[in-house]
């Protein structure tokens, strides 16, 4: 998995004012697995990338609507 990927998560979870807590909560997930994800002790397995990019693509879409 790319850290780009990563980088994006983190960089949409600052301009969306949210808490690692939150954000674990709109991925289905728990707040460790998260804090693990930004801080690189661990990667998303395949279907948590395809939330991230879910995730982030909706981002991209309403703010250029």
């Amino acid at each position: 998995m790319p850290a780009d990927l990563i980088d994006q998560l983190n960089t949409y979870r600052l301009e969306n004012k949210l808490t690692q807590v939150q954000l674990a909560k709109k991925l289905d997930v728990t707040f460790q697995t998260v804090n693990r994800w930004l801080n690189r002790r661990m990667k998303p397995r395949p279907i948590q990338e395809y939330q991230i990019k879910k995730l982030i693509s909706v981002k991209r879409r309403r703010s250029s609507a």
